[in-house]
């Protein structure tokens, strides 16, 4: 006899974590210390910590299957944070190409109020925020020229990102905002109880120590929409709780994978301009500018280290970073029979944003088929962590917890954007001024019972850092 989906679902999860364990003698009772080994390489579970996504535990596989069991006929109503960006526009794709589970709330972005009020005039968002007054006037005064008929709620800057992340229809956010602007209203929107399209990687980065308990008090899915978490989110559907031993996050390896050490740091020092124009291309995906050059430090890979342990829990020493040229393979996972599981596809952002928004369905979509005969060959290599520092610096960050990441994150924001905007900052002075931010905060490090204001506080400070040691490290040497 078959049963119907919903009568299936609720058989199964009477029986609680029991139905996804092993049978159990009479008299014993089952308990998650009895039932599942500690996770990690070391089957210590030593270093690991509770994840944010919805993986790694019985609750989680819980939730899973009752999501599965309800079918893909849904309906979701989204706020996407960054409409006019890549990730915006990606996910509005997605939502063009699956009209019957999407609906748009809210859209907020910077200062582009034409791209906007063409986005406005074609999905009817009930709030609409652009970064400036001016932005916001401009964007009223398009709509109006345009005859639109409904017109949303027009705000702007910080507080105006905050009403469209928490605006009372939607239930899931997209946080598509680069850079640490996207913590506040992640934090206001899982307050209220709705799931996060995670694209801001700065939000775990940042404010880890403050994000995963408001996760798993709220009890809200944070759903990695980057493509390499997505890549494990996915490994990891259906590994039971303890089974996970190893993140393996995949790496393009950035403008200068194809240099050797010394080869970059001869042309940095005698072609810095040739430097700046390489580092801010990438030679794979097609992404913002922050971004292309963090992964030409590296500092990107650095970064999603510490963001797959506060997702996934992971301890430091259990997630590895691989070059992959192809960026075909986008993540792995080790599970603990040393068996490993890969997530591949082509580079194309809009298939781990798709998974983040529909999880755990799995939509119809009108994109090209992998074609392995067409690829030929995948290649693998261990970064050079010489020619990258960022990646150390990152793990050290990420091992001291606390405040630290904070500061690696708005430390490596503010040189970014300094080495983009030309104003004599060498790439190699990146990882410096970095470096020089860690060293500097140690005497105000907090690892215990860290805040927001802790985190703002930090952040604040470490900008502040860049801003005045410019000068002092050019020709200055790496401590790492």
């Amino acid at each position: 006899m078959k049963l119907p989906a919903a009568a299936l679902a609720g058989a199964l999860l009477a029986s609680g974590a029991a139905a996804f364990s092993p049978s159990l003698g009479a008299g014993r009772v089952a308990t998650s210390l009895n039932v599942f080994s500690p996770p990690g390489s070391q089957g210590t579970g030593e270093g690991w910590i509770d994840p944010s996504a919805p993986v790694n535990t019985a609750a989680s596989l819980e939730k899973t299957l009752a999501e599965t069991l309800k079918g893909s006929t849904f309906k979701k109503r989204i706020s996407i944070l960054g409409s006019t960006g890549s990730i915006g526009t990606q996910t509005l794709d997605i939502v063009d190409a699956c009209p019957d589970n999407f609906e748009v709330d809210a859209l907020s972005a910077g200062n582009n109020a034409e791209l906007m009020a063409d986005q406005v005039m074609k999905y009817s968002p009930k709030v609409a925020s652009l970064s400036t007054p001016e932005a916001a006037d401009k964007l009223r005064s398009i709509l109006k020229d345009r005859g639109c008929a409904t017109m949303p709620d027009i705000v702007h800057g910080a507080d105006g990102i905050v009403e469209a992340a928490t605006v009372s229809t939607a239930d899931t956010v997209v946080t598509g905002i680069v850079g640490a602007a996207g913590l506040l209203p992640t934090i206001e929107a899982i307050k209220l109880g709705k799931d996060i399209a995670l694209a801001n990687k700065e939000t775990l980065i940042s404010g880890g120590p403050v994000i995963n308990p408001l996760v798993e008090k709220h009890g809200i899915n944070m759903l990695p929409a980057d493509s390499e978490h997505s890549a494990i989110f996915q490994c990891l559907q259906g590994v039971p709780p303890g089974g996970l031993r190893r993140v393996i996050l995949t790496a393009s390896g950035g403008a200068f994978r194809d240099f050797g050490k010394d080869e970059l740091f001869d042309m940095c020092q005698n072609d810095p301009r040739a430097v700046q124009k390489k580092a801010t291309t990438h030679p794979n995906w097609d992404m913002g500018a922050k971004i292309t050059l963090d992964s030409a430090t590296m500092m990107n890979k650095g970064l999603e280290v510490i963001e797959a342990h506060y997702l996934f829990g992971a301890s430091y020493d259990d997630i590895d970073i691989v070059i992959h040229p192809q960026s075909i393979v986008h993540s792995m996972v080790e599970t603990q029979d040393t068996s490993c599981i890969a997530q591949l596809g082509w580079a194309d952002m809009r298939l781990p944003i798709v998974y983040s928004v529909s999880w755990p369905h799995r939509l119809k979509m009108p994109y090209k088929p992998l074609d392995l005969a067409e690829i030929g060959s995948l290649t693998f290599k261990a970064p050079d962590r010489e020619k990258y520092p960022c990646i150390q610096l990152a793990y050290d960050a990420g091992k001291k917890g606390g405040t630290m990441t904070a500061v690696l994150n708005a430390a490596n924001e503010a040189a970014n954007e300094m080495f983009r905007e030309d104003v004599g900052l060498g790439f190699l002075d990146i990882p410096k001024l970095i470096e020089g931010a860690m060293e500097a905060h140690k005497e105000d490090f907090k690892e215990k019972d860290v805040t927001l204001d802790d985190i703002l506080s930090c952040d604040e400070w470490a900008r502040e850092y860049v801003a005045e040691n410019t000068k002092n490290v050019v020709n200055a040497p790496l401590i790492v």
